[in-house]
């Protein structure tokens, strides 16, 4: 889920941001490069709470650019197999259906929902239970079980299900 982890990172600064705010510059480049972005090995960093060290930095020849060694504290959410997470629909199709949950995208194979729901064709597709007490379509919010995970370099992928005890649909929009 979450975690808070001290990480590395060598900066290269423009030789127009020396003076007197060059840390200040050098944090905002920091916050701007790698707040927002995924590593497969840690996660999506959420964001930077510290700064631990600048190190001294070394002039680039031919260029004039300075790299400084940077070490940082940072939030960072990492979703792990069996996780319960709660996401928010974002496609449902005769396959099934894609929710997010932040920046992460999990798909819930139909094999993966509950028998009693049925899928439904149409304007706004859904799956249905028979009775039609529950439906989960675009912008429900869903209660669901992650039980895969694929890392990339730049992002996770994950599957999950809904067709277990306590889990699926917390919110329908429909309803509301």
């Amino acid at each position: 889920m979450f975690f808070h982890i001290i990480l590395e990172r060598n900066m290269q600064l423009h030789p127009r941001h020396f003076g007197r705010n060059l840390r200040d510059n050098l944090v905002a480049k920091l916050m701007k490069d790698v707040e927002g972005t995924c590593s497969g090995r840690h996660g999506f960093v959420v964001a930077i709470t510290g700064i631990e060290n600048i190190g001294k930095g070394l002039i680039r020849d031919g260029t004039g650019f300075v790299t400084f060694p940077v070490k940082y504290q940072c939030v960072v959410f990492r979703p792990f197999k069996g996780e319960i997470l709660e996401a928010v629909v974002t496609m449902v199709n005769k396959m099934g259906f894609f929710a997010e949950a932040g920046p992460v995208q999990i798909f819930v194979s139909n094999h993966l929902i509950p028998d009693d729901m049925e899928f439904q064709s149409g304007d706004m597709p859904n799956y249905t239970t028979s009775d039609g007490s529950v439906k989960i379509q675009k912008d429900s919010e869903v209660r669901l079980k992650i039980i895969g995970t694929r890392v990339d370099a730049t992002e996770i992928f994950c599957i999950g299900t809904i067709k277990d005890d306590f889990l699926g649909v917390i919110n329908d929009p429909a309803t509301a």
